[in-house]
């Protein structure tokens, strides 16, 4: 039996950022399947049993359940020291990038992704340019920062780095977004991700059935 299991599904970014820090450090998990586009996390039972919030990702660690990404990073960062911030000062900035990406880069983005991509019914184009270009400035200052610095704190990969790449390796047609034309850093920044051991794409690494974008 895994030492975690991670409830997911591969659609989902956030649950990808868990499961790539946790694959890249060769941590002994299994994927759980919630089958989230068929309501799952709406149901009562799997509220009360698994996670009060409706959401993934949740960790199991023994009897105890994990939510939200940025505090599973950082928990099993500092359990296991892997990809972690080694000093106070790294991890204020860990944090301060972990919480950038949770309000403003995934946020934006993954909303945007879904209804681009994935929601039944066709997006208002209003709604669609509000969250592009929310998205847009986040990802501005994210490839600005890049260009500085090959990983977002310490020069080299932490749980920052995973949490903001959760989003990042979905196809382009899911998103609309070639990196390598509109943020050459940020498309620099995958690669050396994808160069990590360990590394896999969501479709690869997490459960469920892959859904043809529907636009």
């Amino acid at each position: 039996m895994a030492r975690y299991k991670l409830h997911g599904f591969c659609q989902s970014g956030n649950t990808y950022k868990v499961a790539l820090y946790m694959n890249c450090a060769g941590l002994d998990w299994e994927p759980v399947f919630v089958d989230y586009m068929n309501g799952a996390t709406r149901e009562a039972a799997w509220r009360g049993d698994v996670n009060t919030m409706g959401e993934v990702p949740v960790l199991d660690v023994g009897p105890k359940k994990l939510t939200q990404s940025g505090a599973i990073l950082l928990y099993l960062a500092e359990l296991t020291d892997k990809f972690a911030p080694e000093n106070a000062e790294e991890r204020s900035e860990a944090l301060r990038w972990i919480l950038f990406d949770n309000h403003k880069f995934t946020s934006y983005f993954a909303t945007y992704r879904f209804m681009y991509a994935l929601a039944p019914q066709a997006p208002d184009p209003a709604v669609m340019a509000f969250l592009k270009g929310r998205f847009d400035g986040a990802a501005a200052i994210v490839d600005k920062h890049l260009g500085q610095s090959k990983f977002m704190i310490a020069g080299r990969p932490t749980i920052a780095d995973f949490s903001l790449a959760g989003y990042m390796f979905f196809p382009t047609e899911e998103t609309g977004y070639d990196w390598a034309k509109s943020h050459p850093n940020i498309h620099a920044w995958t690669q050396r991700l994808k160069a990590l051991p360990g590394w896999k794409d969501p479709y690869e690494l997490l459960p469920g059935q892959r859904i043809a974008p529907r636009r």
